[in-house]
């Protein structure tokens, strides 16, 4: 088919759909008075035409030639060899190798290939001690003297002298002098009560007893191993009883927050087994387990918060050190298989081109799935043993688009160098204005035209074989003379200005 023809169609039948109703409802006036159809179109010689259609509405096909129903044109042939107004072309194996097309064949496979997710090491807030003030004392002698000290377990931390303690333990020494007697063991019962109370615990009460001495100072000590998060003391304050003291973070194990994808939050399950690296310590992985997914959305980035517990022997990870996560999720169920690369996003569906052995190709929209290592899953469009374009479909795609055909690619002789066939056929008359000229059209708001029962409209004709005179500029009044051509075009056989000879076609002369 003419380049030339084909974005004449479409540019003039664009044009026409603003002013199309009233040739429509003309149309449609006509048929229903028993208008005779137009005559067949003469066919090319040699070339079997499959069917009929309105390129305005391709999706609709006619068995004989005529008048289209929608915009009262002429139906456009397609023959069996230019089936690629389908949506499919045809690439010659030459072409195919300069724009190097490689095809791959769908499979059959499933989805186990890793995940990764980056994210940041956090302390292990399961790992936590918060200690307290357990009675109200002074801070006489601090041991740890600055945030994030890593302690030991029984290391000391502070000695605290509570002057409350004293009063409790002389008298439960007091008692414990007294001589035997029945109610001896009572009160000592009640005196170790007492010393509870006031904050002792049942080892210092112990030490009490066993020493007969009065202790009012204190030392405390941490309680498991980590790093002092919090210190809310210094030496010479006042303590009342619930101050805080000290929090302490063990290290045994980290929290890495993983920012795992929005699509593929599903793969995700608590439980997982992960690996950990760091740049840190390169080389080194760290293993742990998914904890929870986080019921939270990142609205700026779709990603969802993994909460994942990693071991970290010796302590190597430091709370604010990135990390890498990398998850097996569990092998889905078998499913069609594409390469990513294959799969052509055009924002309002997704597309794979296909191919067969005769070299023909065609676009096939897709349902895809999830993807991973370069595959991605394909839900619903294709079928096992299709071969699809994995690279070069882009310049198919896009040629496709912009032409309709393939003729170029397929290694055909353009038809602009091929010498224009002489019109044929009865001529028509008009009255007119000149609203656009380019090199293969000229647009023109005319009037109806009986002899082809259209009504008033502005559409694209092609000029004359020998050009436009002169003469004729852009806003000039013109009575012009029209001839159908091949593709369903006419072509200007004549044109002068209002009250001016008619200009022969062949020059404009």
């Amino acid at each position: 088919m003419n380049r030339r023809v084909i974005i004449a169609i479409i540019g003039g039948l664009v044009l026409l759909a603003a002013t199309g109703t009233a040739a429509y409802q003309l149309g449609t006036r006509d048929a229903a008075h028993g208008a005779a159809p137009a005559a067949p179109s003469v066919d090319k010689p040699g070339r079997k035409v499959l069917y009929w259609h309105d390129p305005m509405v391709p999706g609709q096909k006619f068995d004989k030639p005529g008048k289209s129903p929608f915009m009262d044109m002429d139906l456009v042939p397609i023959y069996a060899d230019e089936a690629q107004a389908e949506g499919g072309v045809t690439v010659s194996p030459g072409v195919q190798q300069n724009l190097r097309v490689r095809v791959v064949e769908v499979r059959k496979g499933s989805l186990a290939g890793s995940l990764e997710a980056v994210g940041n090491v956090a302390f292990d807030e399961r790992d936590l001690v918060l200690m307290q003030a357990r009675s109200s004392g002074y801070v006489e002698k601090l041991f740890v003297r600055a945030p994030l000290d890593q302690v030991a377990k029984g290391q000391a931390l502070l000695q605290l002298y509570v002057p409350d303690w004293v009063a409790a333990q002389e008298e439960y020494l007091a008692i414990k002098r007294m001589p035997a007697g029945s109610d001896t063991l009572g009160l000592l019962d009640a005196a170790r009560q007492r010393m509870r109370l006031a904050g002792m615990t049942d080892e210092q009460v112990r030490q009490v007893s066993a020493r007969s001495q009065v202790s009012s100072r204190i030392t405390v000590t941490a309680p498991r191993s980590g790093v002092i998060s919090e210190l809310s003391v210094r030496e010479g304050m006042t303590v009342t009883l619930g101050a805080p003291l000290f929090r302490i973070n063990g290290l045994r194990t980290v929290w890495v927050n993983a920012e795992v994808p929005e699509s593929a939050a599903a793969q995700v399950r608590p439980g997982m087994t992960v690996k950990a690296t760091s740049p840190a310590f390169p080389g080194t992985d760290f293993s742990g387990k998914v904890e929870a997914l986080l019921p939270e959305v990142n609205a700026a980035t779709r990603t969802m918060k993994a909460r994942i517990e990693v071991a970290n022997p010796g302590g190597k990870l430091a709370p604010g050190m990135f990390a890498t996560i990398r998850m097996a999720p569990a092998q889905g169920r078998e499913t069609l298989l594409v390469p990513s690369e294959a799969v052509i996003q055009t924002g309002t569906r997704t597309v794979v081109i296909t191919t067969t052995d005769e070299g023909r190709f065609a676009p096939v929209e897709i349902v895809t799935g999830t993807e991973a290592n370069g595959q991605t899953e394909v839900v619903k469009g294709l079928s096992a043993g299709q071969k699809v374009v994995a690279s070069g479909q882009f310049l198919i795609d896009s040629e496709a688009s912009l032409r309709g055909t393939l003729q170029r690619l397929g290694g055909t002789v353009p038809e602009k160098s091929k010498p224009a066939a002489p019109a044929q056929g009865p001529t028509h008359r008009a009255t007119g204005k000149v609203e656009q000229i380019s090199g293969d059209e000229v647009t023109i708001s005319h009037g109806p035209i009986p002899t082809l029962k259209w009504g008033p409209m502005t559409m694209g004709f092609m000029p004359p074989a020998g050009g436009l005179p002169k003469d004729i500029k852009v806003g000039d009044t013109v009575q012009f003379e029209i001839q159908a051509a091949d593709g369903g075009m006419f072509r200007i056989v004549s044109i002068s200005r209002t009250g001016g000879a008619a200009a022969n076609a062949g020059g404009g002369k």
